[in-house]
């Protein structure tokens, strides 16, 4: 069975600081895994999330998705990053467009280049973007403005948006952040969810150990740019969590799999 994600040894550092955002990161996902990312601001999450999506260059490594290798030098043929959809922390929406617009707009890597650019989706098009605004429970919204929306219901638009890619790879940097706890657990058990039902993985970074509990399978905790632990939601304990979050506690041992 081929790896969602794997990725070896894998380094990064901001031209500006010289330091490292990511230092010998090594980690395997498996089809259809629902994994978070845990750690305190600056930990590497978010950088981590953008090398996944193709997006971050000069890096060293070796890094695979969905089967196919990036490179560091170049971003994924357009062929290939339709498979990977990512929900931003900040919704990153047209604001003056209307929901249906939007969620039309995760279209664009399936559509015909020539499509796309005359803004003519087909029947089927529209038929997927419906779907997913129906999973989001936003059909009644299709017509209104972004900007007229409450933060609940844009990260709903987001996540419609990124399930009309109908991606197998989805990339969640902090997606409910902005968000009151309520919000926050109702927005994320639709988003894994509807990754579950569509058979997608999903890897969402999170600065909340007890959503990650709720709503992953396995978590991730990270420090500094490494990975201090990698085990399963059942093994997660207060004191793992103070491993990345309390600096009396938080010695770095990269690639541990288990919690002492």
């Amino acid at each position: 069975m081929t790896e969602a994600v794997r990725i070896e040894e894998l380094c990064f550092s901001h031209v500006a600081s010289g330091l490292p955002t990511l230092d010998q990161v090594t980690l395997s996902i498996p089809p259809g895994e629902a994994l978070a990312l845990i750690g305190p601001s600056g930990a590497g999450k978010t950088t981590l999330l953008t090398l996944l999506d193709g997006r971050l260059r000069a890096w060293r490594g070796r890094v695979s998705v969905l089967g196919d290798a990036l490179d560091p030098d170049r971003a994924p043929p357009r062929a290939r990053r339709a498979d990977t959809g990512f929900i931003f922390q900040d919704f990153a929406l047209v604001e003056r467009a209307s929901v249906l617009r939007n969620v039309l707009n995760g279209r664009l890597g399936r559509i015909r280049p020539l499509r796309a650019l005359l803004g003519r989706p087909s029947k089927d098009d529209l038929a997927v973007a419906r779907s997913a605004l129906a999973d989001c429970g936003i059909v009644d919204l299709a017509e209104r403005r972004v900007d007229s929306l409450s933060g609940g219901q844009r990260q709903r638009v987001a996540i419609a948006r990124c399930l009309s890619q109908e991606p197998r790879l989805i990339l969640a940097d902090e997606p409910v952040s902005n968000l009151d706890p309520a919000r926050a657990a109702e927005i994320l058990s639709l988003l894994t969810e509807a990754a579950r039902q569509r058979g997608a993985t999903t890897v969402f970074s999170s600065h909340q150990p007890d959503l990650a509990r709720r709503f992953a399978r396995r978590i991730v905790g990270m420090r500094n740019g490494r990975i201090v632990f990698d085990i399963p939601t059942a093994e997660l304990t207060e004191d793992a969590t103070a491993r990345v979050y309390d600096d009396a506690n938080a010695t770095v041992q990269p690639r541990l799999k288990a919690v002492p």
